[in-house]
């Protein structure tokens, strides 16, 4: 499956008026030269512009069905004595380049880790979630807190690690930690990377970290490689003359998931140039169904990918004997995603894949057409033992 505060703008309570406010939120006051608009390609949830000192960032989906959007200004932390914004404008305004920062998703991780500014994560909530070796050696070494749980974070522990800001994560906009610290003066900035609906969508999130750390150019860099990556290995697919038929999901209780025709998995099996079998729906989600449908639609599917969280074709027989019925399963044509775990049984997949769909889409046309990339090894999905 699954998400940063303000330490060197604490200068006083002059300043605090400034990062915490009530009331509507007003329009930001216009400036005297035009802004010039980040160039996003996939992306759709967030904007950014930037216009002399002043990068505001807006997000339109920080979470599904959003009803609000949120705005942001960021400002240099040699330019703040000098500028005068109005707080009721903007969401949260942030000192730049942020150098504590308190983050609360593991797809946060990829993109600080490439942007090269790990080191300045200071807490994250439930730290086991976490598979990156680098980031777990700081949470070895002390240097990344324990926060608790993401809907009740321990605020006394983020209180003193006195971050710049909170890069948060929401499923909605209750969340009643994130209200304590603001008032307390800490922003809150909402990331819904996770909200994308496409694989490069998702991966151009890396450019709403980089303003953050004055790391635009580096950003632009690293999507740009990760997007040609990602589009050769999909024209490789190209010259496939027959598509494999693919099956999707497990049993959950009496209910089967499958992926949805528009979701991310889907898209990529699309890409793949795979035959997914629920590839007409129009669902971005997963779908509900019961065993007999899938039976009647998928028995004979070549392929297989995440059966639930089964790692092992014994497991799959322990939970339910129909699953011999599949050809997939006879032939040992199943792979998931949840066999690669950190040391603390974090999901390798959840954390990295979206920041890096290039290799998600190469393992698997590694598997599904393996003539394609005979000796590639690999990163995510991972034959059932």
């Amino acid at each position: 499956m699954p998400k940063k505060l303000l330490s060197t703008l604490y200068f006083g309570a002059l300043f605090l008026a400034l990062f915490s406010s009530c009331g509507e939120k007003k329009k930001p006051p216009p400036v005297e030269q035009p802004p010039s608009m980040s160039n996003l390609q996939h992306a759709t949830g967030f904007s950014i512009q930037q216009a002399g000192d002043i990068t505001t960032i807006n997000v339109t989906s920080p979470w599904p069905g959003a009803k609000t959007d949120f705005t942001y200004a960021l400002v240099p932390k040699n330019k703040l004595a000098s500028i005068t914004l109005p707080s009721d404008a903007y969401d949260a305004i942030v000192a730049t380049p942020v150098q504590n920062m308190v983050i609360t998703s593991t797809t946060h991780i990829p993109a600080l880790e490439a942007l090269g500014v790990l080191d300045v994560v200071s807490g994250f909530p439930n730290t086991d979630l976490i598979s990156s070796p680098a980031t777990r050696k700081r949470i070895e070494n002390g240097q990344i807190k324990e926060l608790g749980t993401n809907e009740s974070v321990n605020t006394e522990v983020v209180l003193e690690l006195k971050p710049e800001v909170i890069m948060g994560f929401g499923i909605n906009d209750t969340n009643k930690a994130y209200e304590t610290l603001k008032r307390s003066g800490i922003p809150i900035v909402y990331n819904g990377d996770w909200t994308e609906r496409t694989p490069l969508g998702k991966a151009e999130w890396i450019k709403f970290f980089a303003p953050f750390f004055n790391k635009e150019a580096e950003a632009d860099r690293i999507f740009k490689n990760i997007e040609t990556a990602y589009n050769e290995a999909k024209l490789l697919t190209q010259k496939v003359t027959q598509k494999p038929t693919v099956l999707t999901g497990g049993l959950y209780k009496d209910v089967w998931y499958v992926a949805g025709g528009n979701s991310w998995m889907a898209q990529f099996l699309n890409d793949a140039n795979a035959h997914y079998l629920w590839a007409e729906t129009d669902h971005t989600g997963s779908i509900g169904l019961s065993l007999e449908a899938v039976l009647e639609k998928g028995q004979q599917a070549d392929f297989w990918f995440n059966p639930s969280l089964h790692a092992s074709y014994d497991e799959m027989q322990q939970a339910n004997a129909h699953y011999e019925q599949f050809s997939a399963f006879k032939t040992r044509n199943i792979y998931s995603n949840a066999v690669k775990k950190g040391a603390t049984g974090g999901l390798l997949f959840y954390e990295l894949a979206p920041q890096r769909p290039d290799l998600v889409l190469k393992d698997l046309i590694s598997l599904l057409h393996p003539d394609l990339l005979p000796d590639y090894e690999p990163h995510f999905f991972m034959s059932l033992q």
